[in-house]
């Protein structure tokens, strides 16, 4: 039997369209997919690996849980402490940190794929769990949401640590400056949950002005959900012509000047103008 031939970047990107527009958007494998652009080494055998660790992880827990606060210190007791996942300063300066497969290799990593990695094992053993994207720092819930007496927080960062309601207002009002309020405790869809992960990518490269490779496909994936800005359109504009591919640049920034001038000309005027000085760049 003939090797099937390896999936192309854009084959990649086709199944994270594909996957992002589904039903039910699967977490775990839409977090792998980010993994296979960022990282072309990343082939199906390693993705299935990954999903595999996953799933090992969670045949560790014990059966028959119910309570959750029995459900967070189990995980806790599996992942934190085990097993060792948890994060550091240092992590926030990793591009590694934001990628799920390396998370799960290196068992460190951003709140964000920390609690992923804690949502996916307790989901694989039948645990009520969700991602809770608190301002500035993303945690996990368990139990049911809106009866606050039953809710439990977890912190994968912190190696899974139970947050108390104090807790849970001194990270909010770190990360603020304003107080915690009941609506920032729901369920985070799973998309918002991919949308807050490429945007730390974006911020991640936009920090470092030699990665806009690293940029541009974070910013493709964007484009590829459901619903997005449309003035991401105007950001991968500039970051082709950043890269030196001004026509293509410019070609970009006209077509957003087009939608921009149905509620703001002058801006439109503007943006054609840079796409004029990107095709200079070429004289």
């Amino acid at each position: 039997m003939q090797d099937e031939p390896p999936v192309t970047p854009g084959g990649r990107r086709r199944q994270f369209a594909e996957e992002a527009r589904s039903e039910r958007p699967d977490l775990a494998a839409l977090c792998l997919l980010i993994g296979t652009v960022a990282d072309p080494s990343l082939d199906d055998a390693g993705v299935d690996a990954a999903q595999i660790e996953l799933d090992r992880l969670a045949g560790l827990l014990p059966f028959g849980i119910k309570d959750p606060r029995a459900w967070a210190t189990a995980v806790a007791d599996v992942l934190g402490g085990r097993h060792d996942f948890r994060g550091t300063p240092g992590d926030y300066q990793r591009l590694e940190s934001s990628l799920l497969h390396e998370v799960l290799r290196r068992r460190r990593g951003l709140p964000i794929l920390l609690s992923v990695v804690w949502i996916e094992v307790a989901r694989r053993a039948g645990a009520h769990v969700y991602g809770v994207a608190l301002p500035g720092h993303f945690v996990v819930g368990f139990g049911d949401p809106h009866a606050m007496d039953e809710q439990v927080l977890v912190d994968p960062f912190a190696g899974g640590r139970l947050l108390t309601g104090p807790d849970a207002e001194l990270l909010v009002a770190g990360a603020t400056g304003a107080p915690l309020h009941p609506s920032m405790l729901t369920p985070a869809d799973p998309l918002d949950v991919l949308v807050r992960i490429l945007n730390n990518i974006r911020a991640w490269a936009a920090a470092r002005p030699e990665r806009t490779d690293v940029a541009l496909w974070a910013v493709d994936l964007c484009l590829l959900l459901p619903s997005h800005p449309a003035r991401l359109r105007y950001e991968r504009a500039q970051l082709l012509v950043q890269r030196g591919e001004f026509l293509t640049g410019a070609d970009e920034l006209d077509a957003y000047a087009e939608v921009v001038a149905a509620v703001d000309q002058a801006a439109a005027d503007a943006i054609k103008g840079r796409a004029r000085a990107a095709r200079a760049m070429l004289n």
